[in-house]
This record gives structure tokens, sequence and C-alpha cells, in this order.
């Protein structure tokens, strides 16, 4: 019988993010620290509007791009809060989460054998998706040091003639780190100056904190011609089941990415779009809300962490942080086995986001300062026993 499987799919390690929470959900009074997902309730005035999405029947497909008052409002929103200016009619297409625009992204964009260029640690899905295309990843290691941020001169010693995409995840995904106005300014030059092309995953955009401002590189002159832009509702809007994203970019790149969209999905779920469109609408408010609570807890960490005398640069993005555990003499793995083992709390080890993640933890704070608290208080005992 011939073999019915892909050697690509094969070839392709499942995710290390589940393994850890596969073993939670089966261990009683285990504490989890690792899942990147809001805890707040999505806000009541969206829930009300999908509710009577579906009281009034609106139940069919819509267009293959998303609604049309969608995409108007999500012109708008770029607009005010990032001063982006993207055509609703051609430049921007409504997705299934924005995992399913880095898919599509990348596979309208990529030739076999052309390279990506991946910082990490970061987001687990774009080394598989490039793979997927024929692409070929190419890994720029961070760190620490840079507060794993991407600098200019690491840039340009990982372009070579088939550099195609330059894959921007800021604010980051595992480490929290951000790039600042002069950061982007950098990168987008050498962008410009190497004719390369950028997709910038901005999920995070809205969790950014302290005295600091989210800056899109694609605002930066000459960029937007050449960036794919993508955000969604997941971690701003504590809109997460729902499955809705988005992606901006040059009308010629949107038209082939749509039309992957077309054949393989058809439509982002209609009620999830209505939703949507009251939380552009209407939810700035209870956006700033929640950003505060995850402000409040990000301090805590950082202060207990620093007071365990656990080593940890500040993270103003997103809602993790990514402690170094190199002193402790042993793996990311073996750490966070062990911690999970004998102390019952679950954190990611840095390696399922790259291999320069080793020696480094991730740790997420969507989840309440009363469970911070307690998992922290064992995390202290187990170094301490260490």
């Amino acid at each position: 019988m011939k073999n019915p499987l892909s050697q690509t799919i094969t070839g392709i390690e499942p995710s290390g993010i589940r393994k850890f929470f596969d073993v939670v959900s089966e261990m009683p009074d285990a504490i989890s620290l690792g899942v990147g997902e809001p805890d707040f309730d999505t806000p009541w005035r969206v829930r009300d509007e999908a509710i009577y999405s579906l009281e009034k029947g609106r139940t069919f497909y819509t267009s293959n791009s998303g609604l049309k008052e969608l995409k108007e409002e999500i012109s708008s929103y770029l607009n005010r809060k990032y001063e982006l200016s993207y055509d609703p009619a051609g430049e921007i297409f409504v997705t299934v989460g924005g995992s399913e625009a880095i898919d599509v992204g990348l596979r309208a964009m990529l030739d076999p054998g052309d390279e990506v260029l991946i910082p990490e640690p970061s987001y687990v899905s774009y080394k598989p998706c490039t793979i997927l295309t024929g692409g070929v990843p190419v890994t720029i290691p961070l760190k620490a040091e840079n507060e794993f941020r991407l600098t200019g001169k690491e840039l340009l010693e990982h372009i070579t003639d088939r550099t195609k995409i330059l894959i921007l995840p800021f604010p980051n995904n595992p480490t929290g780190a951000i790039m600042e106005e002069k950061d982007l300014a950098e990168i987008a030059r050498i962008v410009e100056e190497k004719d390369i092309f950028v997709m910038t995953d901005e999920i995070y955009s809205e969790l950014t904190y302290g005295d600091r401002s989210h800056v899109s590189i694609a605002a930066f002159p000459g960029m937007k011609e050449r960036t794919i832009y993508i955000n969604g509702f997941s971690k701003a809007f504590a809109m997460t089941g729902w499955r809705l994203g988005y992606a901006c970019g040059p009308a010629s790149i949107i038209e082939q990415m749509l039309k992957i969209h077309q054949y393989a999905i058809m439509c982002a779920p209609t009620t999830s779009q209505y939703a949507a469109v009251e939380a552009l609408r209407s939810c700035d408010d209870e956006v700033a809300s929640m950003r505060m609570e995850y402000d409040d807890r990000r301090r805590y960490l950082v202060h207990r962490l620093r007071e365990m005398g656990m080593d940890c640069f500040e993270p103003f993005g997103a809602f993790y942080i990514f402690p170094s555990i190199q002193k402790y003499g042993m793996s990311s793995n073996d750490f966070a086995e062990r911690l999970l083992k004998e102390k019952k709390v679950a954190v990611v080890p840095g390696t399922a986001f790259g291999e320069c993640g080793e020696g480094f933890i991730r740790i997420s704070y969507a989840y309440s300062l009363e469970k911070l608290k307690a998992a922290l208080d064992r995390i202290e005992e187990f170094i301490e026993q260490l």
C-alpha cells in the first residue's frame, strides 16, 4: 500500500505549546500560565450585536472579502489608531482569524525556493506555513540584550538574493518585545533598499504599555506598497473563539490572497462579522480597561520575578513575559517539565518558539492576579529548592 501521507506534512513537528496543556487538563490543582487567550469575556455589546444578527436571520454567506460595513469600519479604525489608509473596496479582506491571513498571504506571494526571514523567538505558525508553500524559512535569532528587538544589522546579515519576505511579529509572542519608531525606521530603510516585502503581524497592537504607543511599519513612506498588514479581534477584543481577523495591503496582492480564501474558505463567519462591526465602533473603553488590567499584571510579574532572582527584561507588549532560566543549569523543556511535575504549574518552554528560545520560558499573564500570585508562589518554592 502506498503511503497516503505527504512527506512535507509529516516532516512538520506539532506545536510545542500544546504538550503541557494536555497534561494539565488531567492534573487536579494545576495552574496553567501557558495559554495565550484573554481571560476576559467578550464585551457585552459585541455579544448582544451577535445575538441580534441571529434574531434577524443574518445567517447567510457574506461577500468573499467580508461585509462591506466591516471593511469600512476596519479602514476607519486603522486610520484613527495608526494613521494607516486602506481602501475597503480592494485593499482589505476579512479572514478566519489572523492565522488564515498569515497562511494565504504566504501562499499568494511565495514560489518554491523563496526565502522568508522569521525573527525568533516568535509565534509558532510562521515557519510551518512557509514550508507548506515550498518557501524556505530563514531564522533570525533575536537577543535578550537587545530586548528581543530586530536590529538592522541582524536583518542585513540574513538577506540573500532569494529573500522575498520579512515577517515582523511585534508586539511579540512569546517575548512581549515591541519595536518603536526608531527601530522600524531602520528596518524600513533596509527593506526598501533591498527590495523585499514585509508581512507585519500586529495582532497585539492594542496591548502596548507604559508611555509607548504602537507604530506600524506600514505607516512609513514607501512601505504600504510592500507590506501585508495583519490584525484581528482575538486578543484586543477578547474574541478568540469568534475566529475573525483581516489582512490589508496592495490591491494586487489582496486580490490573489482573496482567490485562495475564496476556494478554501468561502467567507469568514457571518455572525462574527456583524459582532466585529460593533467591536470597532463602540468598544474603545472596554479595550482600554482590559489593557490597564494586563498592565497591572505585567508590572506585578516583572517585580515578582526579579525579586525572586529570575533574570527578565521588561516587556512592553502583548501579555507574555519571557524570563531566563539559564542560571538553573537545565534546558527550558526540563525546567518546564519539572515545574509541572513538582509544583503543578504549567509554563511553555522557550524552544516551542524556536531554537533560540532555549534558556527561557514563556509565562502568560492572561490570568487573574489571584491566580498569578498563587503560581508565582509555587515557582519561587521551586527555584529555591533548585
